[in-house]
């Protein structure tokens, strides 16, 4: 397990939840690769332009590790429409930045999407 990549995680987290969008963009690789229901997209530009107008709040829960490559299940909150749900998504670290995150609907669907399994589990909060 690398405390590196699931602390490069969480701060990823922090930053997109406190509204820093500095951190966000210096834990990111210039080519982050960001996908999710409603497409992909790669770059900070982008990025950026997500992380300001998203409205959303990803708390980790549970985590998954293997070989740099994690799976945090989250509790989402968006501000507009007011939602609350669990989904999980797919991270891809390297050198303590983010190069590509994918959101899933479920758990379920982002470790088999990553080949992860109830024994790459880390972090049960």
């Amino acid at each position: 397990m690398s405390t590196s990549e699931i602390a490069t995680v969480l701060a990823w987290h922090d930053a997109l939840n406190s509204g820093d969008i500095d951190t966000l963009l210096s834990l990111s690789s210039d080519d982050i690769e960001m996908g999710g229901p409603k497409g992909a997209t790669q770059g900070l530009a982008a990025l950026r332009e997500w992380a300001s107008t998203a409205g959303i709040t990803l708390i980790p829960q549970r985590m998954y590790y293997y070989d740099g490559v994690l799976v945090v299940e989250q509790q989402a909150t968006w501000a507009d429409p007011a939602e609350t749900r669990i989904l999980a998504s797919a991270f891809r670290v390297v050198h303590d930045q983010v190069i590509s995150t994918f959101r899933h609907e479920t758990l379920e669907s982002a470790l088999s999407a990553t080949d992860l399994t109830e024994k790459d589990l880390v972090s049960d909060t």
